[in-house]
């Protein structure tokens, strides 16, 4: 049974790193994600973005001299952009709880906060070389670009951690073991129902493998470590 009052989820994530994965079973699991993207060429269960929510992040990120593949330490939002964001979100005024995704508001994160202060996340990771050899799919990003954007992307995803805690998934982990963890989260914001049939994850979503004799650099090693304690 939900909350009395339904949280607003916000899914914390790389590109490429299992998020639409998640989004889709909290949908599937009764979260309202409003319009989002049902189908695209790279993913054929669709991305489940809200494409308003993804239209204000690339604004924000523009406004700061960034962009999704070029992230910025700084990024301050204008009061017409939080006024923006806390409309956005405005539907989890129905029965249902809201939830949204976007791999850029790893990048635009404090002004979420700011604009919504009761955003209850979960996050979810993925295998740095995995990452990077699906954005080489993708569009032909260089592997070393793809892993730099990588650590961008997952260091801010630890650092929140360290302040506000919450659940963490691993993408990589086998079926059995991400639904059983999937499960528990679920239960945790009272979103689990035994009686309904769960079918959006697929093993076979993950579509890319990275070179694992590729040598990562000390301070990959280390941020996946830490990762990887989240996500225990």
């Amino acid at each position: 049974m939900l909350e009395s009052t339904p949280p607003i989820i916000c899914i914390l994530g790389m590109h490429r790193s299992g998020t639409s994965c998640l989004t889709g079973s909290l949908e599937e699991a009764g979260v309202n994600l409003g319009e989002r993207h049902t189908w695209n060429p790279h993913n054929i269960k669709g991305n489940r973005e809200n494409q308003a929510i993804v239209d204000l992040n690339d604004s924000v990120l523009a406004a700061n001299a960034a962009a999704w593949d070029q992230p910025s330490h700084l990024v301050r939002w204008s009061a017409d952009q939080l006024k923006e964001a806390r409309r956005l979100v405005t539907p989890a005024a129905s029965p249902k709880c809201f939830g949204f995704k976007d791999p850029r508001t790893l990048l635009t994160l404090d002004g979420w906060i700011h604009a919504l202060p009761e955003l209850r996340f979960i996050g979810i990771y993925r295998n740095p070389m995995d990452v990077a050899q699906s954005l080489n799919n993708r569009s032909g990003m260089p592997i070393e670009a793809g892993l730099e954007l990588w650590y961008q992307y997952n260091q801010r995803l630890w650092k929140h951690y360290c302040v506000h805690r919450f659940p963490v998934l691993c993408f990589d982990d086998e079926e059995s073991i991400f639904k059983q963890k999937l499960k528990k989260i679920l239960t945790g914001f009272g979103l689990y129902d035994e009686s309904t049939k769960k079918e959006f994850y697929e093993a076979g979503l993950r579509t890319a493998s990275g070179d694992r004799a590729y040598e990562l650099d000390q301070r990959f090693l280390e941020l996946l470590k830490k990762l990887k304690e989240m996500a225990e």
